[in-house]
């Protein structure tokens, strides 16, 4: 898929929660083209600090571009301070993108850490669109893990799309106390029904996979990593995998959830 490279507008830069922020770009060309999983590289600021762009996974296409964003850093602290009609230089949309529930799939299970949540609305939005035009619809099901009740946001728009929500903290703070692996108890581990996509820190994503051969169950991954150059040349987000050493910004963000190895 050919990137794009392009000034857009901002359209909106709400805070949702005490931790994430919500960022709305008009860019009809990216609608059009992006799909679940794939993300977008954002220049922050127009001097030379910070130098790279930033990578952030489209949370939602629809009229315009959405991301969900933390401020961790100077240049997410740059975008944060976008306001109403100022430009926003991005490319995308970059990377391979998650693959629709395989034949046979009646239960969709979504987990998410952090920040890592963003591509699943996208991707909700996708499969309840796909699932209008079948008798028999695919069951969505969303384990958020976030560190506090800070990092908790409204999932009015995951439950909008029929989605079943449960939210672990940390701290306890909001849902239940632990991380998110203390919701795997929701899920039916059917390896002939059911279908798991991933995205948030390496030791969640682990916990997952651990889960998902233990049980059999297919799934997908899309891994975090700094991205410098989101072309695949600067080999800065390399991961290991069972095929070799792979590029996240090129080769993923989407991998074979069994194809990722983990550092222990």
């Amino acid at each position: 898929m050919a990137k794009l490279q392009n000034i857009y507008k901002v359209v909106s830069n709400k805070k949702l929660c005490p931790r994430f922020y919500r960022l709305c770009f008009d860019a009809p060309a990216i609608v059009r083209k992006v799909q679940p999983g794939q993300f977008v590289h954002i220049r922050t600021d127009e001097g030379l600090e910070p130098f790279f762009r930033r990578p952030f996974s489209v949370c939602r296409a629809k009229k315009h571009v959405e991301i969900l964003y933390e401020v961790v850093g100077p240049g997410t602290k740059l975008l944060s301070l976008k306001k109403k009609g100022d430009p926003l230089d991005v490319l995308g949309p970059v990377g391979r993108p998650f693959d629709m529930p395989p034949a046979g799939i009646k239960r969709v299970v979504m987990i998410a850490g952090g920040i890592g949540v963003a591509p699943f609305l996208i991707l909700s939005d996708m499969i309840k669109r796909r699932e209008r035009f079948k008798t028999v619809p695919c069951e969505m099901i969303l384990l958020y893990g976030g560190r506090t009740k800070g990092h908790v946001f409204n999932m009015k728009e995951f439950k909008a799309n029929g989605c079943q929500v449960h939210v672990a903290t940390d701290d306890g703070t909001a849902g239940a106390r632990g991380r998110v692996d203390k919701l795997f108890s929701k899920i039916n581990p059917d390896p002939r029904t059911t279908f798991i996509y991933t995205c948030g820190p390496k030791p969640m994503m682990a916990a997952v996979q651990r889960f998902a051969r233990r049980h059999k169950i297919r799934g997908q991954a899309a891994c975090e990593e700094v991205m410098a150059c989101a072309l695949g040349a600067c080999l800065g987000c390399s991961i290991r995998t069972t095929k070799g050493f792979r590029t996240v910004c090129y080769d993923g963000p989407v991998f074979d959830l069994n194809e990722i190895i983990f550092d222990s």
